[in-house]
């Protein structure tokens, strides 16, 4: 089983980015799939996820209106469009499969930087 997030970087503030994971070694389109992110000296919060069945998706509260996750089932990915990034938005994002209480996988994660 392998998540392998990309598209992170640096970014000023104000700006977008869009991160894409790519799974493999899982049935993928049967797994709710999630966003969560790590900020230096804080724990893991959830940013946003998407359900394998209806595509409904679910926001933190700061991230609403910003951020958009999407899947493509064709491709095994799961995206994170981020716009209007805030510093406070600098972190570590993980993508997350989980299949009821039984399967649960992380990625390795990457670095978002927002800065001037």
């Amino acid at each position: 089983v392998q998540l392998v997030e990309s598209g992170g970087g640096l970014v000023q503030p104000g700006g977008s980015l869009r991160l894409s994971c790519a799974a493999s070694g899982f049935l993928f389109s049967t797994y709710d799939m999630s966003w969560y992110r790590q900020a230096p000296g804080k724990g893991r919060e959830l940013v946003a996820d998407i359900t394998s069945t209806s595509g409904s998706t679910n926001y933190a509260d700061s991230m609403k209106g910003r951020f958009t996750i999407s899947r493509d089932n064709t491709k095994n990915t799961v995206y994170l469009q981020m716009n209007s990034l805030k510093p406070e938005d600098t972190a570590v994002y993980y993508c997350h499969a989980r299949k009821g209480s039984r399967y649960d996988y992380w990625g390795q994660g990457t670095q978002v930087t927002v800065s001037s």
